[in-house]
Protein backbone atom coordinates (compact mmCIF):
# COMPACT_ATOMS: atom_id res chain seq x y z
CA UNK A 1 0.00 0.00 0.00
CA UNK A 2 1.11 3.15 -0.95
CA UNK A 3 1.86 6.45 1.38
CA UNK A 4 -0.34 8.51 -0.39
CA UNK A 5 -3.38 5.35 0.13
CA UNK A 6 -2.52 5.18 4.22
CA UNK A 7 -3.23 8.79 4.33
CA UNK A 8 -6.43 8.44 2.54
CA UNK A 9 -8.10 5.53 3.67
CA UNK A 10 -7.37 6.66 7.40
CA UNK A 11 -8.61 9.91 6.62
CA UNK A 12 -12.03 8.28 4.93
CA UNK A 13 -11.84 6.05 8.41
CA UNK A 14 -12.07 8.92 10.41
CA UNK A 15 -14.64 10.76 8.45
CA UNK A 16 -17.12 7.57 8.92
CA UNK A 17 -16.08 6.96 12.80
CA UNK A 18 -16.91 10.59 13.41
CA UNK A 19 -20.10 10.64 11.00
CA UNK A 20 -21.67 7.85 12.81
CA UNK A 21 -21.91 9.90 16.07
CA UNK A 22 -25.42 11.94 15.63
CA UNK A 23 -24.45 13.26 19.03
CA UNK A 24 -21.05 15.18 17.73
CA UNK A 25 -23.20 15.47 14.19
CA UNK A 26 -26.45 17.12 14.56
CA UNK A 27 -24.77 19.80 17.32
CA UNK A 28 -21.95 20.64 15.41
CA UNK A 29 -24.09 21.49 12.05
CA UNK A 30 -27.14 22.60 13.45
CA UNK A 31 -25.98 24.97 16.13
CA UNK A 32 -24.44 27.42 14.06
CA UNK A 33 -27.30 27.68 11.65
CA UNK A 34 -30.10 28.00 14.16
CA UNK A 35 -28.07 30.59 16.00
CA UNK A 36 -27.58 32.57 13.10
CA UNK A 37 -30.72 31.97 11.81
CA UNK A 38 -32.40 33.75 14.82
CA UNK A 39 -29.52 36.13 15.83
CA UNK A 40 -28.08 37.40 12.39
CA UNK A 41 -31.74 37.04 10.23
CA UNK A 42 -34.75 37.03 12.20
CA UNK A 43 -33.54 39.61 14.61
CA UNK A 44 -31.80 41.50 12.73
CA UNK A 45 -32.72 45.74 12.89
CA UNK A 46 -35.39 46.13 10.52
CA UNK A 47 -34.08 43.38 8.85
CA UNK A 48 -30.59 44.78 7.88
CA UNK A 49 -28.79 43.22 5.41
CA UNK A 50 -25.89 44.51 6.68
CA UNK A 51 -25.91 43.11 9.75
CA UNK A 52 -27.00 39.91 8.33
CA UNK A 53 -23.32 40.28 6.47
CA UNK A 54 -21.21 41.08 9.75
CA UNK A 55 -23.19 38.19 11.72
CA UNK A 56 -22.72 35.48 8.84
CA UNK A 57 -18.67 36.28 9.20
CA UNK A 58 -18.83 36.33 13.64
CA UNK A 59 -21.29 33.00 13.19
CA UNK A 60 -18.90 31.08 10.37
CA UNK A 61 -16.03 31.53 12.53
CA UNK A 62 -18.16 30.02 15.79
CA UNK A 63 -19.14 27.58 13.42
CA UNK A 64 -15.79 26.31 12.09
CA UNK A 65 -14.07 26.36 15.91
CA UNK A 66 -16.25 23.82 17.24
CA UNK A 67 -15.76 20.85 15.31
CA UNK A 68 -12.00 20.95 15.22
CA UNK A 69 -12.07 21.70 18.93
CA UNK A 70 -14.37 18.86 20.02
CA UNK A 71 -13.08 16.22 17.14
CA UNK A 72 -9.19 16.39 18.13
CA UNK A 73 -9.60 16.47 22.22
CA UNK A 74 -12.30 14.16 22.74
CA UNK A 75 -11.27 11.96 20.35
CA UNK A 76 -7.45 11.73 21.18
CA UNK A 77 -8.54 12.04 24.48
CA UNK A 78 -10.22 8.78 24.17
CA UNK A 79 -8.63 7.10 21.75
CA UNK A 80 -5.49 7.57 24.42
CA UNK A 81 -7.51 6.34 27.27
CA UNK A 82 -8.49 3.17 25.04
CA UNK A 83 -4.72 2.73 24.17
CA UNK A 84 -5.53 3.35 20.48
CA UNK A 85 -3.35 6.27 20.17
CA UNK A 86 -0.15 3.85 21.44
CA UNK A 87 -1.19 1.29 19.06
CA UNK A 88 -1.25 3.41 15.93
CA UNK A 89 2.43 5.00 16.91
CA UNK A 90 3.48 1.68 17.25
CA UNK A 91 2.11 0.35 13.78
CA UNK A 92 3.92 0.80 10.17
CA UNK A 93 1.53 3.76 9.96
CA UNK A 94 2.91 7.54 10.34
CA UNK A 95 1.31 9.08 13.00
CA UNK A 96 0.98 12.35 10.87
CA UNK A 97 -1.86 10.41 9.05
CA UNK A 98 -3.74 9.76 11.93
CA UNK A 99 -3.56 13.57 13.20
CA UNK A 100 -4.13 14.40 9.29
CA UNK A 101 -7.52 12.22 9.11
CA UNK A 102 -8.70 13.96 12.48
CA UNK A 103 -7.96 17.37 10.31
CA UNK A 104 -8.91 16.56 7.16
CA UNK A 105 -12.58 15.14 8.91
CA UNK A 106 -12.51 18.76 10.61
CA UNK A 107 -12.62 20.79 7.48
CA UNK A 108 -14.87 18.73 6.10
CA UNK A 109 -17.01 20.02 8.73
CA UNK A 110 -16.22 22.95 8.06
CA UNK A 111 -17.02 22.75 4.59
CA UNK A 112 -20.73 21.68 5.15
CA UNK A 113 -20.89 24.63 8.19
CA UNK A 114 -19.36 27.48 5.77
CA UNK A 115 -21.97 26.16 3.09
CA UNK A 116 -25.26 26.16 5.27
CA UNK A 117 -24.42 29.80 6.44
CA UNK A 118 -23.86 31.05 3.44
CA UNK A 119 -27.07 29.80 1.71
CA UNK A 120 -28.69 30.82 4.95
CA UNK A 121 -27.36 34.20 4.49
CA UNK A 122 -28.22 34.62 0.69
CA UNK A 123 -31.61 33.49 0.78
CA UNK A 124 -32.96 34.30 4.40
CA UNK A 125 -30.71 37.38 5.59
CA UNK A 126 -30.87 38.93 1.68
CA UNK A 127 -26.50 38.93 1.97
CA UNK A 128 -25.15 39.84 -1.22
CA UNK A 129 -21.40 39.93 -1.65
CA UNK A 130 -19.58 40.15 -4.69
CA UNK A 131 -18.23 36.45 -5.75
CA UNK A 132 -14.39 37.34 -4.73
CA UNK A 133 -16.20 38.16 -0.98
CA UNK A 134 -17.76 34.72 -0.97
CA UNK A 135 -14.72 32.80 -1.84
CA UNK A 136 -12.06 34.55 0.24
CA UNK A 137 -14.30 34.27 3.18
CA UNK A 138 -14.59 30.52 2.74
CA UNK A 139 -10.79 30.03 1.95
CA UNK A 140 -9.82 32.14 5.22
CA UNK A 141 -12.70 30.23 6.81
CA UNK A 142 -11.16 27.34 5.78
CA UNK A 143 -7.79 28.43 6.76
CA UNK A 144 -8.59 28.98 10.28
CA UNK A 145 -9.79 26.32 11.46
CA UNK A 146 -5.96 25.01 11.93
CA UNK A 147 -5.04 26.80 15.04
CA UNK A 148 -8.60 25.59 16.55
CA UNK A 149 -7.41 21.95 15.55
CA UNK A 150 -4.22 22.34 17.68
CA UNK A 151 -6.26 23.71 20.35
CA UNK A 152 -8.34 20.41 20.11
CA UNK A 153 -5.01 18.81 20.04
CA UNK A 154 -3.34 19.73 22.71
CA UNK A 155 -6.76 19.14 24.73
CA UNK A 156 -6.43 15.63 23.51
CA UNK A 157 -3.10 15.32 24.72
CA UNK A 158 -2.93 16.74 28.11
CA UNK A 159 -6.85 16.33 29.31
CA UNK A 160 -8.76 12.38 30.38
CA UNK A 161 -11.13 11.22 28.15
CA UNK A 162 -14.03 12.09 30.78
CA UNK A 163 -12.53 15.92 31.54
CA UNK A 164 -12.09 16.59 27.48
CA UNK A 165 -15.77 17.65 26.79
CA UNK A 166 -16.45 19.77 30.19
CA UNK A 167 -13.13 21.80 29.46
CA UNK A 168 -13.59 22.24 25.80
CA UNK A 169 -16.91 23.72 26.41
CA UNK A 170 -15.28 25.55 29.33
CA UNK A 171 -12.78 27.18 26.62
CA UNK A 172 -15.08 27.29 23.48
CA UNK A 173 -18.04 29.13 24.46
CA UNK A 174 -16.58 31.83 26.45
CA UNK A 175 -14.39 32.06 23.71
CA UNK A 176 -16.89 32.85 21.13
CA UNK A 177 -18.64 35.56 23.25
CA UNK A 178 -15.17 37.24 24.42
CA UNK A 179 -14.47 37.41 20.87
CA UNK A 180 -17.59 39.35 19.86
CA UNK A 181 -19.31 36.02 17.85
CA UNK A 182 -22.31 36.37 19.47
CA UNK A 183 -22.62 39.80 19.15
CA UNK A 184 -20.56 42.86 17.91
CA UNK A 185 -17.47 43.14 19.86
CA UNK A 186 -18.29 46.92 20.04
CA UNK A 187 -21.33 45.98 21.99
CA UNK A 188 -19.35 44.66 24.59
CA UNK A 189 -17.97 46.33 27.57
CA UNK A 190 -14.69 48.47 26.97
CA UNK A 191 -12.32 46.25 29.39
CA UNK A 192 -13.73 42.77 27.74
CA UNK A 193 -13.38 44.73 23.84
CA UNK A 194 -9.26 44.70 24.84
CA UNK A 195 -9.68 41.43 26.50
CA UNK A 196 -11.20 40.41 22.77
CA UNK A 197 -7.22 40.79 21.62
CA UNK A 198 -6.13 37.79 23.60
CA UNK A 199 -8.67 34.95 21.69
CA UNK A 200 -7.40 33.49 18.23
CA UNK A 201 -11.31 33.57 17.43
CA UNK A 202 -11.69 37.24 17.39
CA UNK A 203 -8.34 38.22 14.84
CA UNK A 204 -9.79 35.57 12.82
CA UNK A 205 -13.39 37.10 12.40
CA UNK A 206 -11.99 40.50 12.02
CA UNK A 207 -9.88 39.60 9.44
CA UNK A 208 -13.29 37.91 7.73
CA UNK A 209 -14.73 41.16 8.44
CA UNK A 210 -12.20 43.01 6.46
CA UNK A 211 -12.83 41.50 3.60
CA UNK A 212 -16.63 42.72 3.74
CA UNK A 213 -15.24 46.59 5.27
CA UNK A 214 -16.93 45.82 8.21
CA UNK A 215 -13.83 45.92 10.97
CA UNK A 216 -12.51 47.81 13.72
CA UNK A 217 -9.83 49.30 11.39
CA UNK A 218 -7.14 47.60 12.64
CA UNK A 219 -4.40 46.63 9.81
CA UNK A 220 -5.15 43.30 8.29
CA UNK A 221 -1.52 42.09 8.68
CA UNK A 222 -1.38 42.58 12.29
CA UNK A 223 -4.42 40.19 13.04
CA UNK A 224 -2.93 37.67 10.82
CA UNK A 225 0.50 38.09 12.22
CA UNK A 226 -1.17 37.39 16.05
CA UNK A 227 -3.01 34.40 14.51
CA UNK A 228 -0.14 32.73 12.54
CA UNK A 229 2.04 33.30 16.15
CA UNK A 230 -0.83 32.00 18.25
CA UNK A 231 -0.56 28.96 15.82
CA UNK A 232 2.81 28.39 15.68
CA UNK A 233 3.16 28.50 19.35
CA UNK A 234 0.52 25.85 19.55
CA UNK A 235 2.87 23.65 16.95
CA UNK A 236 5.60 23.77 19.33
CA UNK A 237 4.03 23.36 22.50
CA UNK A 238 2.27 20.07 20.83
CA UNK A 239 5.25 18.83 19.61
CA UNK A 240 6.86 18.87 22.48
CA UNK A 241 4.13 17.00 24.55
CA UNK A 242 3.59 14.31 21.53
CA UNK A 243 7.15 13.67 21.91
CA UNK A 244 7.02 13.48 26.17
CA UNK A 245 4.30 11.27 25.18
CA UNK A 246 5.75 8.93 22.95
CA UNK A 247 8.54 8.79 25.14
CA UNK A 248 6.75 7.72 28.04
CA UNK A 249 5.10 5.27 25.86
CA UNK A 250 8.59 3.95 24.35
Amino acid sequence: MSRLSIYQKEAWYDLISVWRTPGFVLPALAFPVVFYVFFGVLFSPSGSSSHAAYMLVTYSCFGIMGPAMFNFAMNIASDRAQGWLTLKRLSPMPVSAYLLAKMATSLVFAMLIILMLFSVAAIFGDVRLERSQWLGLALLLLAGTVPFALIGLLLGLTLSDKAAPGVVNLIYLPMAFLSGLWLPVTMLPSFLQQLAWVWPSYHLSQLGLKLLAMDQGQPWWLHLTILLLFTGILVMINLWIFRRYAGAKS
